[in-house]
C-alpha cells in the first residue's frame, strides 16, 4: 500500500503595510459612501442618542460642577481676605477702645483728685503716682514716685478717692513708702463728724478682704447718737494725721464687752483695691499722741 503523502497548505501572510493600506481604503470608501448617501444617518443618530448625548450631558454636568466649585473657591478666597481685613479692623478698634477706657479711667481719677483737692483746699498738696505695692490685691503699703527732692517728708498725709489713704513712713530721693489705714499696724484717732464722738480706727487686712471694712473701737456713745452711715474723720487729737480728713462711714456698731464703749466696722472712703494716683499733703501734724 503506497503511503499517503499530505501536502502542507501554504499560510497566507499579510504584512502590516498591506493591512494599513486595506484599512485606509475601507475608511476612504466608507467616508465617500456616507458623504454621498444617507444610509447610516438614522443608525448614527440613534447611536448618538444612546452614547454621545449622555456622554455630552455627563461632560456638561461635570463641567458645571467644576465651574461652581471654582466660583465657590474664588468666593471663599474673597471671604477669607475680607475676614482678615475685618479682623485687623476689629483688633485696631479693640486697641483704640482699650486706650479710650484707660484714658477715661485716668480722667475719672484726675477728676476725683481735683475734687478732693478742692474739698481740702486749705492744705498744700502735690500729686504722685503709685509705682509699686507690697501686696497683690490690696494697697496696705505701697511706694509713690515722689520723695525728698520733691519735698516729701515722713508723716506727710496721703489722700485719694474721697479721703484718707495713709501716711508716709520713709522717703528716698524720688520715692516714698506709704502705710495705708487698712494695714494691720495702722491706728488713727478719729471723730464721728455728726456727733463729735471720738473713736479709734484700726486697720485689718482680714476684715478689708472679707467684707471691705476696717475696724473701730473705744467709741463712747452712751446716748446712742452714732448711727450706721455716719461720717468718720480724723480728729484734732491725732499727732500723725491732720484733722477733718474723711476716713469712711460707720458700717456696723456693737457694744463692747465692758458695756462702756462700742466697737464695729467702718467702710473706707477710698477703694484700696485700686490706687493709681494720690495726693500728698505737704505738711505735718505738729503734735504727739497716737
Amino acid at each position: 500500500m503506497s503511503p499517503v503523502v499530505k501536502k502542507k497548505r501554504k499560510k497566507i501572510t499579510i504584512t502590516s503595510q498591506q493591512l494599513l493600506l486595506v484599512l485606509t481604503a475601507v475608511c476612504a470608501f466608507l467616508l465617500i459612501f456616507t458623504f454621498n448617501t444617507n444610509v447610516f444617518e438614522g443608525v448614527l443618530k440613534q447611536a448618538a442618542g444612546y452614547v454621545v448625548v449622555p456622554f455630552q450631558n455627563g461632560i456638561a454636568t461635570i463641567g458645571g460642577y467644576l465651574a461652581d466649585r471654582s466660583d465657590e473657591l474664588a468666593q471663599l478666597k474673597d471671604v477669607l481676605a475680607l475676614n482678615k481685613d475685618l479682623q485687623e479692623q476689629i483688633d485696631q478698634l479693640t486697641i483704640e477702645n482699650n486706650q479710650l477706657q484707660q484714658d477715661r479711667y485716668e480722667l475719672n481719677n484726675l477728676r476725683s483728685l481735683y475734687e478732693l483737692d478742692q474739698a481740702y483746699s486749705d492744705y498744700d498738696k502735690i500729686g504722685a503716682r503709685v509705682i509699686s505695692s507690697e501686696t497683690d490685691n490690696w494697697f496696705s503699703s505701697f511706694t509713690i514716685n515722689k520723695g525728698e527732692e520733691e519735698g516729701v517728708q515722713v508723716d506727710y498725709n496721703v489722700m485719694a478717692g474721697s479721703g484718707l489713704v495713709g501716711r508716709v513712713v520713709s522717703v528716698g530721693p524720688h520715692y516714698a513708702k506709704v502705710i495705708s489705714i487698712i494695714s494691720d499696724t495702722s491706728s488713727v484717732s478719729a471723730t464721728v463728724l455728726a456727733t463729735s464722738n471720738n473713736l479709734i480706727v484700726s486697720g485689718s487686712l482680714q476684715s478689708i478682704q472679707s467684707d471691705g471694712t476696717i475696724l473701730f473701737s473705744q467709741l463712747s456713745d452712751p446716748d446712742n447718737n452714732v448711727s450706721v452711715g455716719d461720717k468718720v474723720v480724723t480728729s484734732n487729737i491725732s499727732d500723725k494725721y491732720l484733722p477733718g480728713i474723711l476716713i469712711g462711714y460707720i458700717d456696723s456698731i456693737s457694744t463692747s464687752s465692758n458695756n462702756l464703749t462700742k466697737s464695729g466696722t467702718v467702710t473706707p472712703a477710698v477703694d484700696f483695691s485700686h490706687l493709681d494716683e494720690v495726693l500728698v499733703v505737704m505738711e505735718q501734724k505738729q503734735q504727739t499722741g497716737d
